[in-house]
This record gives C-alpha cells, structure tokens and sequence, in this order.
C-alpha cells in the first residue's frame, strides 16, 4: 500500500516539473501553430518586424461590432482572429471592438463625426427567417500611438462584387491594412519625394488626397525646374537628394536643360513616377452647348527620352468597351432635368486579372479592384536591356482611336459590334521599369556641362502611367478635396489612391509591405440561400444531433456503470 503511494507521489512530482518545463521553455520560445490550409495566421516577416517595433502601447479600436449578416461576421471574426494575432506576438498591441451606434441618442452626431472623417458607414440588410432589416455597419478601425493616429479600411470597395466577394477580398488584404497603419504610426519618416513643378503640371488640390496619403509616410515638397534654366548643375544636384520624382500631367514642352538634369538623375538611381498626357483633351471641354471638343497630340518633348528608356507613349486616345459610367442629362421631367449613367468609354475601367496577363499578379496590382482612367493613351513597349512589367492594360474589347479627332458626348450611344475590336484590345496604360537606364545624352551633345555626367549608373526603377488624372481627385461643393478614386457624380469608388500608393512604395523599395498583398486566402462562404431552404434542416444537425448523441452516450454510459458494479 506505501509502496503504491510513493509511486504516486513520485509520479505527481514529475507530471508537476515537466509541466513546469514545458512553461519555462514556452515562455522563451514562443511558438503559434497556424493549422489553417492556406496559412492565414502565418504572418509575413514584414508584419513581424512592424509589430516588434511598437515599444510602447498601441491602441486599435475597430468598429465591427453589431447584429451584421453572416458575410459581416466572418469579417469580424477574421479581423479579430488577426488581432488576436498581432496580440500574441506583442502585448503592447491593444485591441476592443466597439459598436459606435450603441448609444441610441448620439445616433446622428456619431455618423456625422465618421462622415467628416471620411469613414462612410454602409447600409447591409440583416435576413432571418425571411424577415429583413436594415443595418448600418462601420467597416473600419483606428490605430493609435502616442500622438499619432490612422484609419484601417476593413472592407474593400470593388465595384460590381458582391458583399461576399469584398469580404474574401478584404480578408486577403487584411494582414497589409492593419501592418501598413501600424507602420505608418510607429516608423520614422526616411525617404523623400520631389512633387516636379514648373511646366504646367496638376495644381496641389487636384491632387491634394494624394499627396496627403504620401505626407503619412514620407517627406514630401515641391521641385521647380524653374532653376534649371539659371543653374542647371546645382539644379542637379538638389533634385539628386530626392529618393522619387513625381511628374503628374506636365502641360508645356521641356528644354533640354531640364530633361537632362531628369536624365541624369534616373541614370543616378532616382526613382520617377510620370504621369503623361501625350493628348490635349478635358472632360470639362466636353459640356459646351454642341457637346463636342478636339482632341489633339501634346508634344511635351519626351518622346526620346521614353524612347531611350524603352517605351513609347503614343499620341491616341484608348477606346474600351470595359469602361467606366458618366452622368449625363437624359431628358426633363417638369421643371427638373433627368440624369443617367451612360458607359463613356474613353474612361477605361482597368482591372488587373491574373488570367489576361501577367503583370496582374505583380505585387503593385495583385487583388486590386478595379481603376479608373481617363483619356488614356496607349503605351508601346521597345526591346533593350531594361525590365519591363505591364501593370494595367485595357480590356479585350478596346482599340486606339488615332489624333487629332473630334470626341462628342453622344458616342454614348452609338453602337459597336466584336469585329471593331479584333486584334486590337490588350492595350498597356501603365509600365514599371527596372534595371540600369543608359542616359538619353549618350553619343549626343550635352545641353550643359556636368563633370560628374555619366552614361549608364546605378539600377533604378520607374512607372510610366499613359493618363496625367490617374491621381487626380474630384472637389466638394466648398471646393475641398474628395477622396481619391471617389466619382461624385456616379457615387463609385475606385482603386486608384491604392494603386498610386503601391506604386510609390515599390518604388521606394517599401517592398515588404506590398508583398504581403500577394497572400491568397480561401475564404468558404455559407450560401446563404442553401441555409434559407434548409433552415430545419441545418438546425437539426448542428444542434439536435449532437444534444442526441451526448443523450445516447450518457445512456450507455449509465448501463454499462450499472452493470459493472452492481455485480
């Protein structure tokens, strides 16, 4: 009998210090299973390093929280499994779900504040049992550290998806929204972007959300070229202190001077973001009392320098089937006009699918929704030793319409057949290139003298958009800017502030994060039709058989007790 009880004391103690162990050793190596097939916990080394570099606490307040139907609650669900996430590998990162709308008497107030801050609500229709109701739902979440505070966009906006398709979208770009807003409250700014100025390029409103996106993360200021023309070389020499240049929509021709101090600083290793209109034509020209305007080639003296460079931006105008809708007066209804979205098919709706061609699954464009361009041109690209990667493309269905022509609003109407497109659509509107540019001035004479010229340098990149709006954003009534991508006449909201921001971070090598937006993630959805038919059904399975069973087992399990003992 003592003997008995000795082996038991001993094998407590010993259950008590492998427990022990197995604790010490968690607590210095820590280890997550991620049991999930497509590794949706696993977080990207970049994620890692964000999150290690929060050193004080980080507070995340996300608004997912309400009756949603069921499309909404596996996005809470995954937002919160991913916080839990972030959590685990640093206690500093703080996190509650907070229903905004609880308070029914501030109902009002609290959806003005969130409208002022450019975090709109959208209205989703609760089914049960075939009742409905409507709900408002808040899909973001706010990061705050120290004095520094951003918003998370939780639920991507594609234009024609269902709410099922935006959550699998949005659940994809989770990891990326929530390490890209802690980035950019907890690194220091680093890089520096030269916004180019002097030859008529986009005025700072009309591109002020952009601009303010790229203030968040890096420091930004204006370059005139205007020096040049005194100083050429000291010119040089500033605008080389910059890690980007952003040419947006430049009017009026470069001198020579000008395109040398940009060639010598693309050949340096500067990075360059242009966006070019190679024709004149606006919107605004349109709404005239004919309703017509010429378009016509805008020869801004680039032509070679693309050329070196290897491509080609053609003086036409992209015709696409695939294109974005426009507002327009369709008739009047007593003293009131009637208006209706009209396809205007020189605004392409560029969307990159992986399956058309392959620069669609570059980390830039990957799981991108759809962007909107305007009076875009069509890019060729020329054979040399430089990488090339076709970012955006129009549609199948999309031709070249050749300049000067004569562009009128009522083409709205005017009928089109396959054939007109044949061997015409695939039209490249945006390049990225990459490798060591050979200057424009090689074998030619200088405009000015550089004694630190060179031919060829350092490996450099840059993206050459065939569409000076791409970055353009509309304005209010109080002619304040509106969010990037936002259409207010058609109440659509694009892609673009996202495709502009990737393509700066790219270029400034913020590479980790963009990369993480190539994480595929299979997200099974229920069908909620399937759940309608067979609600009963459903019911009986997930709750009466299981309470059955566990009865069954409990029945044997008595028998079997009584059995047993009472012999």
């Amino acid at each position: 009998m003592e003997t008995r009880k000795q082996q038991g004391r001993k094998q407590l103690v010993i259950i008590l210090l492998a427990l022990l162990a197995v604790n010490f050793a968690g607590y210095y190596f820590f280890k997550r299973i991620d049991l999930t097939h497509d590794k949706r916990y696993t977080l990207s080394q970049t994620s890692l390093n964000i999150i290690e570099s929060v050193q004080e606490p980080l507070y995340i307040d996300v608004f997912l929280e309400g009756e949603f139907p069921g499309e909404f609650k596996r996005l809470q669900d995954e937002t919160r499994q991913m916080l839990e996430e972030f959590h685990a590998y640093n206690p500093n990162i703080i996190f509650q779900f907070v229903n905004p709308l609880e308070d029914e008497t501030q109902r009002e107030a609290t959806m003005r504040q969130f409208y002022e801050k450019g975090m709109t609500p959208i209205n989703v229709t609760v089914e049960d049992k075939g009742k409905s109701s409507q709900e408002v739902v808040f899909p973001w979440a706010v990061a705050t550290y120290n004095d520094k505070s951003t918003k998370i966009q939780l639920l991507k906006n594609m234009m024609g998806a269902t709410t099922a398709e935006k959550v699998v979208s949005s659940v994809q770009h989770l990891e990326y929204a929530l390490a890209e807003a802690l980035s950019k409250i907890t690194t220091a700014k680093e890089k520096k972007i030269a916004v180019i100025k002097g030859n008529g390029e986009m005025p700072d409103r009309l591109m002020a959300d952009f601009i303010k996106q790229l203030r968040e993360t890096y420091y930004i200021g204006p370059f005139t070229l205007d020096s040049v023309a005194k100083n050429p070389q000291n010119a040089l020499k500033f605008l080389k202190k910059y890690d980007l240049a952003i040419i947006s929509k430049p009017r009026e021709k470069f001198t020579e001077e000008e395109k040398e101090v940009l060639d010598q600083y693309i050949v340096n290793g500067g990075k360059t973001l242009w966006m070019i209109d190679a024709v004149h034509i606006e919107m605004d020209s349109l709404y005239n009392q004919n309703g017509t305007t010429l378009a016509f080639p805008n020869d801004l003296g680039l032509n070679d320098m693309f050329f070196k460079y290897g491509v080609r931006i053609l003086p036409d105008l992209v015709k696409d089937e695939m294109a974005t809708p426009i507002k327009l007066a369709s008739g009047s209804q007593g003293s009131e006009s009637q208006y209706q979205d009209y396809t205007w098919k020189f605004a392409p709706f560029a969307y990159p699918d992986p399956s058309e061609y392959k620069g669609a699954s570059h980390p830039i464009v990957k799981n991108m929704s759809g962007i909107r361009m305007d009076f875009a041109n069509g890019i060729d690209t020329l054979k040399n030793n430089i990488k090339k990667t076709i970012l955006l493309q129009s549609s199948r269905y999309s031709k070249r319409v050749g300049t000067p022509v004569e562009v009128k609003l009522d083409m709205v109407a005017e009928e089109v057949s396959q054939k007109d497109y044949d061997g015409q659509g695939d039209i490249p509107m945006a390049v990225l290139l990459e490798g060591k540019f050979r200057s424009n001035y090689e074998n030619r004479l200088l405009p000015f003298k550089d004694p630190a010229y060179q031919t060829v340098g350092k490996p450099g990149k840059m993206i050459v958009i065939s569409d000076g709006d791409i970055a353009k954003n509309q304005l209010d009534d109080k002619m304040q800017p509106l969010e990037l991508g936002y259409d207010k006449w058609t109440g659509q909201l694009y892609d673009n502030k996202g495709f502009m921001m990737n393509c700066v971070n790219y270029l400034l090598d913020d590479n980790g994060l963009i990369n993480i937006r190539s994480k595929d993630v299979d997200l099974p959805m229920l069908d909620t039709q399937k759940v309608h038919d067979n609600y009963t059904m459903a019911q009986l399975v997930t709750v009466g058989l299981p309470i059955a069973i566990l009865g069954l087992f409990g029945l044997l399990f008595t028998y079997l007790r009584k059995r047993t003992y009472s012999k």
